[in-house]
């Protein structure tokens, strides 16, 4: 069973897999910094300085400073502004995948031209020629 499974890990596709986790969840990370550190900042400045990470709706009656005072203590609050940055997030990661497939199907080896009609058989010519013959006496 160990054998089996050594066999099955050591498979290429399940090392690509491994390979794309780790590189996707690294992406990931940059993308998210890219969006809270300078999308979302920008983002703000436009729309007046309002700082989507601390948006938030407070559901437990308490009164909070901020959105993380208030998950500090428990308390019951939708972060809608940390879901949107995380939406703007997901945007990004898909067109940006998007992209990389675009890409990839653009330099794929192009489907080589049909080949050329065969040759007819000896067969095809005999019966070619019959035919043409047939034609010829009943014209």
């Amino acid at each position: 069973m160990l054998a089996e499974f050594r066999k099955f890990i050591m498979r290429g596709n399940v090392l690509d897999l491994a390979v794309a986790v780790v590189i996707g969840a690294a992406f990931g990370a940059v993308v998210a910094s890219f969006v809270s550190d300078l999308i979302m900042p920008l983002i703000g400045a436009a729309t007046g300085g309002i700082d989507f990470s601390s948006l938030y709706i407070n559901l437990s009656g308490k009164t909070f400073e901020s959105y993380s005072a208030a998950k500090e203590a428990g308390a019951a609050v939708l972060g809608y502004g940390a879901f949107i940055t995380t939406i703007i997030n997901f945007l990004i990661i898909a067109w940006v995948i998007f992209m990389i497939l675009q890409a990839y199907n653009r330099f794929l080896a192009k489907p080589a031209p049909p080949a050329p009609p065969a040759e007819p058989t000896a067969e095809e010519k005999l019966l070619t020629e019959i035919r043409d013959l047939l034609k010829q006496r009943s014209v």
